[in-house]
């Protein structure tokens, strides 16, 4: 009898350690959270690992962002460096209220962000659905303001490439052909020709004849007539630089009936569409994943203990509010 009581004890013990080692290992592991969170995935252990992985592979992507951008601000200085007078000259064009009031807006959106992170912390669904929509608000609000910018440039031919030195309308290539009878060439720009058509007023594009391009200096890109800076010193060029900050466009004159147009004006726009227009697009990638969280905080999906995707969205809206805060006076603020 004592044998067996000795053997059930013992079985008892170490049943009952069994049961405390595999506790232990739900605990450490955290295999029990699963059932506790249900927006927990499976191959993370707790709500703490799933956050702090969460957030590391945004930083991770936000740095391959500004990896992204740093090589547009390193052409923007390069650009910038040869030509100075062209964005000295160029950013006349840019409606800088329309700019400010994108500023604006996209600061008051980053506000209105961090907000709604800070009512998810502390459960508060209301307000952080309204915070939601006001920063959605602001960004829908920024691209629409883009999009009037755009389209007025894009009407005033305000373009990149060799398409900025095309008359936009009759008016203007008629004062822009040499010779109304014939119909001579006008324009010369990235090595092609630009014959206005008599009669038509429309434009031909004509390739000029092939040439060893290692023993021709390129010449300026421009409209004939203007202000031709080749073989001028650095510091004439900073000095035209400086005078053309002075020099606003007129108003209602087409650009290429403008005597002191600087040569490869047209480089200022391509930079300045590239660097506005990816920028545009990461506004629109943020309109998408804000409206998925204002869905999600309608459903009540997010609180105190769940709100890793409103934390890693706000990161992303900072930077693209970040980004914006530089292109401003890079393009806006230069005059």
């Amino acid at each position: 009898m004592s044998t067996a009581s000795t053997s059930t004890a013992s079985t008892s013990a170490h049943a009952a350690h069994g049961h405390a080692h595999d506790h232990g290992h739900d605990h450490d592991h955290g295999h029990g959270d699963h059932g506790k969170y249900p927006f927990l995935a499976h191959h993370f252990d707790t709500p703490h690992q799933q956050f702090d992985s969460g957030k590391f592979g945004m930083w991770l992507f936000l740095a391959t962002e500004v990896l992204f951008f740093g090589g547009l601000f390193v052409a923007y200085a390069v650009l910038r460096m040869l030509h100075p007078e062209v964005f000295a000259y160029a950013s006349h064009y840019l409606d800088t209220i329309l700019g400010g009031i994108n500023t604006l807006v996209l600061i008051a959106s980053s506000f209105t962000m961090a907000m709604a992170v800070r009512f998810a912390q502390t459960n508060k669904r209301i307000p952080l659905i309204i915070c939601l929509l006001l920063t959605l608000a602001g960004a829908i609000g920024f691209m629409v303001i883009k999009y009037f910018e755009y389209t007025h440039k894009i009407h005033e031919n305000l373009i990149m490439g060799p398409g900025f030195y095309r008359p936009v309308d009759e008016h203007e290539a008629k004062i822009a052909m040499t010779d109304p009878g014939t119909a001579a060439p006008v324009l010369q720009i990235e090595g092609v020709i630009v014959t206005p058509v008599t009669g038509s007023f429309s434009t031909v594009l004509t390739p000029l004849p092939a040439v060893d391009k290692s023993s021709v200096i390129p010449p300026l890109a421009g409209p004939s007539g203007v202000v031709d800076l080749a073989g001028t010193t650095p510091q004439e060029r900073s000095q035209y630089a400086e005078e053309a900050i002075h020099d606003t466009p007129t108003e209602g004159t087409p650009h290429l009936l403008d005597p002191k147009l600087p040569p490869s004006t047209h480089q200022f726009f391509a930079i300045y569409y590239c660097m506005t227009g990816l920028h545009g697009i990461h506004v629109v990638v943020g309109i998408g994943v804000i409206s998925w969280l204002v869905v999600g905080a309608y459903r009540g999906r997010y609180n105190s203990d769940y709100y890793t995707p409103i934390d890693l969205v706000g990161l992303y809206w900072h930077v693209v509010d970040l980004v914006w805060i530089f292109l401003f006076p890079l393009f806006y603020l230069i005059h």
